[in-house]
């Protein structure tokens, strides 16, 4: 009877498991559809994890789509608009990036948020939201946890910020140009980025998307840094960032080799793509108490530094 009992429950189990991988296969396919945006993603997975719906295996594989993904945008990337731009949005880039990335840290210990998760925040606020978050957190070895916690904060100020920017920018009369590189400096998602900016206007949309072509090259250097510093803590856990190498070679490859240009839209939107799929399974293997670890102190964290890079921007470029 027992054996009986055994055999049955063991059944059930690889019922279960058929019908998760399912699943799984469901959404990943549709991840590949534009409606499906990176915050659609992530809240999917979320829901996945809190109903208890759960493919152990398939996560083994998520830092390395990760990894592809960020390589694959690589293509999609252009050195000659990245140059044309710089002289004007550069200064202002690199003293916002630096600016929040010691805040975000000094303000993490302040508020004793753990050192990833401020990391994590601080690196999605100063560079470009998801895709930064995603590119730090195998340098860190980051836990599942700390990465959702991050992109939740991200994608949260992102659609306020969508919102919210054309309403402040119309209100107090700012010109196309200012409205561009404020969006630019201060909103953290591309999309965003470009959603808002196509809302105010379109030299305002132009500049944006040039300016924070610019600020998302800075998650190169900005690596490299990170990967240092973490290696004087713990020397044992540092991962040396090769795939941020594959990126650059995948940018510099796609600008001296342009007559390509059909299949570097491809990997292009494969990549991005595949950002949207590895969201989906960050979110699904984050259960409510890891959330809850990560405490109220790291949302703050997220708000304030936000707000001040938002405010201070705007004072800078007004």
């Amino acid at each position: 009877m027992k054996k009986e009992k055994r055999i049955r429950k063991s059944i059930g189990v690889e019922e279960n498991f058929k019908s998760y991988k399912f699943l799984y296969f469901i959404i990943i396919c549709v991840c590949f559809f534009p409606f499906i945006s990176p915050a659609i993603a992530l809240i999917i997975g979320l829901v996945y994890s809190i109903i208890g719906i759960k493919y152990e295996y398939i996560h083994t594989y998520t830092s390395r789509i990760l990894q592809a993904s960020i390589v694959l945008m690589g293509f999609g990337m252009s050195l000659a608009t990245v140059v044309s731009s710089s002289k004007n949005g550069f200064i202002e880039t690199a003293i916002s990036v630096s600016i929040v990335m010691i805040l975000g840290i000094l303000l993490g210990k302040l508020l004793k948020v753990e050192k990833n998760i401020a990391l994590l925040i601080a690196t999605g606020t100063a560079i470009c939201g998801g895709s930064a978050i995603a590119a730090i957190a195998p340098i860190l070895n980051s836990k599942s946890y700390q990465n959702s916690f991050a992109l939740i904060v991200v994608f949260v100020l992102n659609a306020i910020a969508l919102f919210l920017f054309p309403f402040i920018g119309h209100t107090i009369g700012l010109s196309q140009e200012t409205f561009g590189n404020w969006a630019a400096i201060a909103i953290h998602d591309t999309s965003s980025v470009v959603g808002a900016g196509a809302i105010y206007g379109e030299q305002a949309l132009q500049i944006a998307t040039t300016v924070k072509l610019i600020r998302a090259l800075w998650i190169i250097p900005l690596s490299f840094v990170i990967a240092f510093l973490y290696k004087t803590e713990d020397k044992q856990s540092i991962k040396f960032p090769w795939f941020i190498l594959l990126f650059v070679f995948a940018i510099l490859f796609a600008n001296f080799f342009p007559n390509f240009q059909a299949s570097y839209t491809h990997f292009s939107w494969l990549g991005q793509r595949g950002m949207v799929v590895a969201l989906f399974l960050i979110g699904s293997n984050i259960g409510i108490n890891d959330i809850k670890q990560s405490g109220t102190k790291s949302f703050a964290l997220g708000i304030i530094l936000w707000g001040i890079i938002a405010v201070g921007s705007l004072f800078f470029l007004i």
